[in-house]
């Protein structure tokens, strides 16, 4: 694991068939990060100290990633979205909270929202769109890893021992500044996606999309989601822009927006100071 960053506290919960890693920092109103693929809960780890001089912030390992364990099913957003419920109800009695995902993280803390309206006080996603809301999840083939991940069994014939090839691919090319991941960091993402069916679980994020688009429609018939609801994007290179804001309208009442200059996908670690310029002000609002 990378050099450990002060204040921050590991633990490990059980919950059902997958034990979670996750990490906190702080006091007061809990605040629960949610990461993307290809990452871990290590993505906030700028963000987290000045978060935390204001919240109890909770940030998990989903099922499959990072020191979570990897069970073989529960790869739709629903389940895993099942699991941070019951880290957070079951094993820490949180009952209300706010709530932020990026990556797969944001489809998740759609699931997890829906789910438990009365529980999530304020809602975040980051640079991406909500599978199964009318719109184009893999923007025409320019996501093109998507169909990819989507195959069975190739991806990890493929990328098994060239798995820095290929993650750093990512890293470099989906953010406005091909360094926004620097060197140990892309070592402590690799330490997690080398490990024993670390890229089968990644992978099957991807696979259970046809599911997710199906929850996720059947519950956006019910009606939208009540509580605040802010969208940022990525203004540049790999960013969504403004296509995060759309989609987040299209299934939540109350929604605002914001898109970084100068950032592409990996917000938390591109653009750091103006994430948090955004996020405070609106998770600090009553």
């Amino acid at each position: 694991m990378s050099a450990p960053i002060p204040g921050l506290e590991h633990h490990h919960a059980e919950v059902g068939e997958v034990v979670l890693h996750y990490v906190t920092a702080g006091e007061g109103e809990p605040l629960v990060l949610l990461h993307g693929w290809p990452q871990s809960w290590y993505e906030w780890r700028h963000v987290m100290p000045e978060l935390a001089r204001h919240f109890r912030v909770i940030a998990p390992d989903l099922r499959g990633l990072g020191d979570s364990t990897r069970p073989l099913g529960g790869y739709d957003k629903k389940t895993m979205a099942g699991d941070i419920w019951r880290l957070l109800s079951e094993h820490l009695g949180i009952e209300r909270f706010c709530l932020v995902g990026h990556d797969w993280g944001g489809p998740v803390a759609y699931a997890l929202a829906a789910a438990h309206v009365e529980a999530v006080r304020r809602l975040a996603i980051l640079d991406v769109v909500i599978p199964g809301d009318g719109g184009d999840f893999s923007q025409g083939g320019r996501r093109w890893h998507h169909a990819f991940h989507m195959t069975a069994d190739l991806p990890e014939a493929l990328v098994a021992g060239r798995e820095r090839l290929y993650l750093e691919w990512f890293y470099r090319n989906f953010g406005w500044r091909a360094d926004a991941i620097a060197e140990e960091d892309l070592q402590e993402y690799l330490r997690c996606y080398t490990q024993p069916g670390a890229l089968r679980a990644g992978f099957a994020l991807y696979r259970a999309l046809p599911q997710d688009r199906l929850d996720n429609a059947a519950r956006i018939a019910q009606g939208k989601l009540p509580m605040p609801v802010l969208a940022v994007g990525g203004g540049s290179s790999f960013g969504r822009g403004t296509e995060v804001e759309q989609s987040l309208r299209r299934v939540a009442e109350q929604v605002s927006a914001v898109v970084i200059p100068q950032c592409g996908h990996w917000i938390p670690e591109e653009q750091p100071r103006q994430l948090l310029d955004c996020l405070l002000p609106f998770l600090r609002a009553k």
